[in-house]
């Protein structure tokens, strides 16, 4: 029993009795919250059955980025992710997140214009509540939307739909060139001891795109990547962020890997990737496979996060040496009204060797973890979002 002379133990039963409260209140009024594993966790992935959605997971995505050019030249590249997320599990403080909604439907949408080098995003989220926007994710087909924006497969082609607020509206069809690509063993990728997502990629894509910019439809075709990955996994301190690349060949081959870093700063042994020949072969390649060297520093100027900008990556063993440079510096999304998270991610631009000779290409990279905002996450900014975007809204601002 605390002492009255020990606030903080005062404290720390205050906190649990309250926690304990609002659990059962919970309880009461959506029912317990699941553990999410039902012993499926390790099992290979399963195709077409994977590609839908999971009602037995925690966490799930699927990412689309890629590189488009217009008739007119004009160029860009695009990132479109659907997130769903099981709530059972989640708390703001004391207050469980389930009891707000469950599940939680999040969606990124961003485009880099490389002529003008600028970027733009948005992003949503939704648990279908009165003022939410509908959301869905199938189970039986592959099926998502959040409001307007949507991606479906018909007759093996992935049909994309995502607005901006400025009226910019990107449509897409996407067709895989080559085989689906399982990463880790049979699609089980473990990001520590007993801790492991599901995880595969469609690594080369063609692309054909309109896209209404400024009142005008322009027409596009390009190249694309589709990852997914699903489960139910605990974060620990061995996944403090990553460093995340998707690269693209001009000789045919595509090369996935990121790193891990702990909570020093470290690459955890758990970081791979994969890499896949012109044929479609795939190779998986652990942590000693590769080296990602960053070359410089960019500084937001908004979050303050230092985030490294321009990396070597060497693969020895496939005589593999590429240097990733960013299109434009600034590709920072604030997604704490949604995901709750402060991350990079972008289009860049690849030159080097491959097995003696030149070879380029184009990539995008994810950085996350440089902020560490989400590490005191704000309920009322995740309920109402920025409160400078709510005030520019309204005219405020």
């Amino acid at each position: 029993m605390p002492s009255i002379f020990d606030p903080s133990g005062l404290f720390a039963q205050a906190h649990a009795g309250a926690a304990e409260f609002l659990e059962r209140v919970t309880d009461s009024f959506v029912g317990k919250a699941d553990t999410l594993r039902d012993g499926t966790e390790f099992d290979p992935v399963v195709l077409p059955r994977d590609l839908a959605a999971h009602s037995n997971v925690q966490t799930e995505w699927w990412y689309y980025t890629g590189h488009l050019t217009s008739t007119a030249g004009h160029e860009f590249g695009f990132e479109l992710v659907f997130f769903k997320r099981r709530t059972d599990l989640d708390k703001f403080a004391v207050v469980p997140l389930r009891l707000v909604g469950n599940p939680y439907y999040f969606a990124h949408f961003a485009l880099t214009d490389k002529n003008s080098r600028t970027f733009r995003y948005a992003h949503r989220k939704s648990a279908n509540g009165p003022l939410d926007l509908p959301a869905s994710a199938a189970e039986t087909h592959y099926y998502l939307n959040l409001g307007d924006w949507s991606v479906r497969e018909s007759g093996g082609t992935h049909v994309l739909r995502a607005t901006l607020d400025d009226g910019t509206t990107f449509e897409a069809s996407l067709k895989p060139e080559k085989d689906v690509v399982l990463n880790g063993d049979g699609g089980v990728s473990y990001k520590d001891e007993g801790q492991a997502s599901r995880y595969f990629a469609y690594t080369r894509m063609s692309l054909e795109a309109d896209v209404k910019l400024n009142g005008t439809v322009e027409h596009f075709t390009g190249s694309a990547w589709m990852d997914r990955e699903f489960g139910t996994w605990t974060p620990t301190e061995n996944q403090k962020g990553w460093d995340w690349f998707s690269i693209q060949l001009d000789n045919g081959c595509e090369l996935m890997c990121y790193q891990l870093r702990n909570s020093q700063g470290e690459t955890s042994p758990y970081s791979s990737g994969t890499f896949v020949d012109e044929n479609g072969r795939a190779t998986n390649l652990g942590s000693t496979d590769f080296a990602i060297t960053p070359v410089g520093i960019w500084t937001s100027p908004r979050s303050g996060a230092a985030y490294p900008y321009v990396w070597q990556i060497s693969v020895p063993s496939l005589s593999l040496e590429l240097r990733v440079v960013p299109v434009v510096e600034d590709q920072e999304l604030d997604t704490r009204g949604s995901t709750m998270i402060i991350y990079w991610e972008g289009a860049c631009d690849v030159t080097g060797s491959a097995g003696g000779g030149e070879v380029a290409g184009q990539a995008y990279v994810e950085l996350v973890g440089y902020d560490r905002s989400h590490e005191s996450p704000n309920l009322a900014y995740f309920l109402i979002g920025n409160p400078a975007d709510l005030l520019s809204k309204v005219g405020l601002k």
